[in-house]
């Protein structure tokens, strides 16, 4: 569908009071409402954003893209994996933006010697009355930071699967469905490998973004040593779930044109068969990413947009997220690394192979 196909569209159904029905109730995927009809929804909801931004800048110095990434990850409700170096404020930022926000927060610290009862919870029995009850773990709350979490096994690890994908766990015989909105933010440090497990592909996937984060600059640094001795802010939640709820429908809203849709499906696939988009890069790809990745791409490039405030997504909302989409789902030949090449290298390279529209 084109952009004149949705600027024609026709107005928004009613119900018999007059009143607007829900803005996605109505349309079918293949028929969103047009442009005019989505721009309130994202005047409306953009002032939220801005607020959540500018609460966690309080305590946190510059790392404006981290942030960003973690908003993107809150509209798409995905998981997002951070990987940096010790020191540079990822923990701080994680729980910075769980107190920002009116839901319920809980910290895992992973260690060698963790248990998946440990963050999932399990039976314990009651001898007095001859039953079993559940204890549910820390993995039961909106917003749960995984400290380090390749320093847990792959026992552990594995046993976050179920609960980052179908947002369940299961304890004994019985299903416990997990909170709503429900956001696992991991972090990992790169350089030390002592007593670390690198996490498996299957649980890498469930990551909707791996954001790198990098040192800050040497002012935002400057600013940071002003505020040492200053007190610490006591952040206050400045959105509930409502809020994000309504966050999230109008990220799903928003304008996306079929040409854009092409090039995130040419990009992915370009990933697993380079040579049909004229790119010499199959000997480097071992693995290339998989369908969850088009779908992560179309979601993150929505949020992007949001975040910038427009009702609209374009190739460069696509390009601004795609590699912090893509970077840990596509796997690398012993040829790629004995020639030095990173994910972020040829990522780059598919980028600038495929044709923008």
């Amino acid at each position: 569908m084109g952009r004149a196909d949705y600027l024609s569209a026709q107005r928004l159904p009613r119900a018999r009071s007059g009143k607007l029905l829900p803005l996605l109730l109505w349309c079918p995927v293949t028929q969103r409402p047009p442009l005019s009809q989505i721009e309130p929804l994202v005047r409306e909801v953009h002032p939220m954003l801005s607020a959540i931004r500018a609460e966690v800048g309080r305590v946190v110095v510059g790392q404006q893209a981290m942030i960003d990434r973690l908003l993107i990850g809150l509209l798409c409700r995905g998981h997002v994996l951070l990987e940096g170096v010790p020191g540079l404020a990822k923990t701080l930022t994680v729980r910075s933006l769980a107190e920002s926000l009116h839901l319920r927060f809980s910290r895992v610290q992973f260690t060698p010697d963790l248990l998946p009862g440990d963050v999932l919870g399990t039976q314990i029995y009651d001898p007095r009355e001859g039953v079993f009850r559940t204890h549910k773990g820390p993995i039961f709350a909106n917003i749960v930071l995984a400290d380090e979490i390749n320093r847990a096994p792959a026992k552990v690890q594995s046993a976050l699967l179920e609960a980052m994908q179908e947002r369940q766990v299961t304890l004994g015989e019985a299903t416990h469905k997990l909170p709503d909105p429900f956001l696992v933010l991991a972090t990992q440090n790169p350089i030390e490998q002592e007593g670390t497990y690198p996490l498996p592909e299957a649980q890498a996937d469930r990551f909707l973004l791996k954001v790198k984060v990098g040192y800050p600059t040497k002012a935002d640094e400057r600013a940071m040593l002003e505020r040492s001795t200053e007190p610490a802010p006591v952040l206050r939640p400045v959105a509930e779930a409502a809020a994000l709820a309504r966050g999230q429908e109008a990220c799903r809203a928003l304008l996306m044109e079929g040409v854009i849709r092409d090039y995130i499906v040419d990009l992915v696939h370009a990933t697993r068969k380079p040579k049909d988009y004229g790119l010499d890069l199959a000997r480097f790809l071992e693995v290339g990413a998989s369908p969850r990745a088009t779908l992560a791409l179309e979601q993150a490039a929505r949020a992007h947009a949001l975040i910038d405030g427009r009702a609209y997504v374009t190739p460069d909302d696509v390009k601004a997220i795609g590699a912090d989409v893509l970077r840990h789902r596509v796997l690398l030949t012993w040829e790629a690394e004995a020639e030095g090449l990173s994910a972020e290298d040829l990522i780059a390279k598919i980028f600038a192979g495929v044709r923008t529209p």
